[in-house]
């Protein structure tokens, strides 16, 4: 019999994939990956998605142990401190956070506004650790190559692997990021696939390749050995590294970027509150001459 239960949230401005993982023996529950709504044309934020995530944990008498980041996202804002403020929980999230952190203080010129010590968070994990969800283990493995601090969640059968590999039809994570490696994202990922051929892969998005119709957001080590477009087995590293490089080169900067990472470096807090009362975020100004 399986102990886990998996359910996904899809949400589909961000088409992030949002898991809450439960012990089915003690009920007790973590989630990955959580989404705090934001319109940027209005600077407001909401909460639909994440009290979604919140009810299904009530209707299912679920007690909430860890809110897991797989990384800081650039392209949604979490919801980690609004869940842990409604129901509990330990932030958690990679060691390697800190040197996020300290990138984007530079960026964004915060000067002693932001500690880059990871102390936003509650938990900051070192490759091959292990933690505890009821009466189940998580290992947390290091997966840098999108981001240095990248990590991977081994529950189980299954691996959630956020943004380091993609559907089979989709292919992998752009590494043009800060500290970002088209060489180590292939390494992470040879470590992903080295798991057993029937483990389940839980990925952090899905962009619907143009050969479905529908969203999808499990696969296997076996499938993506077999069919992943860009690092199926018998891919070397420098033929991945190639296409990676040349294929991120035309790629859009995501639409929130900006904001997202001053939110999820701070494990989704707030700015300081200003005199007026209002938080604000910062938008770096360069001018281009033609």
């Amino acid at each position: 019999m399986n102990k886990l239960s998996i359910q996904a949230f899809f949400d589909d401005n961000t088409q992030t994939v949002t898991y809450v993982v439960t012990d089915k023996a003690t009920c007790s529950a973590a989630i990955i990956d959580p989404v705090l709504d934001f319109d940027p044309t209005s600077g407001k934020l909401s909460s639909v998605s994440a009290d979604k995530v919140i009810a299904f944990l009530d209707d299912n008498n679920l007690r909430l142990e860890w809110i897991l980041e797989t990384h800081a996202h650039a392209d949604h804002i979490t919801a980690a401190n609004y869940i842990k403020g409604k129901r509990g929980g330990k932030i958690g999230v990679g060691e390697h956070i800190k040197k996020v952190q300290t990138t984007f203080k530079k960026t964004f010129n915060l000067h002693d506004e932001l500690p880059c010590d990871g102390s936003q968070f509650d938990f900051l994990f070192e490759d091959g650790e292990i933690i505890s969800l009821g009466h189940l283990d998580i290992q947390v493995m290091h997966t840098p190559g999108h981001t240095p601090a990248c990590v991977s969640y081994i529950i189980e059968d299954a691996v959630f692997v956020g943004d380091t590999i993609f559907m089979p039809d989709f292919g992998t994570a752009r590494a043009d990021f800060p500290m970002g490696s088209a060489k180590t994202l292939y390494q992470s990922i040879q470590k992903i696939l080295s798991l057993p051929d029937q483990t389940r892969i839980f990925v952090g998005h899905d962009y619907k390749s143009p050969t479905r119709d529908d969203y999808a957001w499990e696969t296997t080590v076996l499938q993506e050995k077999r069919n992943n477009i860009h690092v199926k087995l018998g891919t070397s590293q420098s033929e991945f590294v190639n296409l990676r490089e040349a294929r991120d080169a035309n790629l859009p900067v995501p639409k929130l970027l900006l904001p997202s990472i001053q939110l999820n470096i701070r494990a989704g807090n707030l700015p300081i509150t200003e005199t007026n009362g209002v938080s604000y975020l910062k938008l770096p100004l360069t001018l281009e001459v033609n």
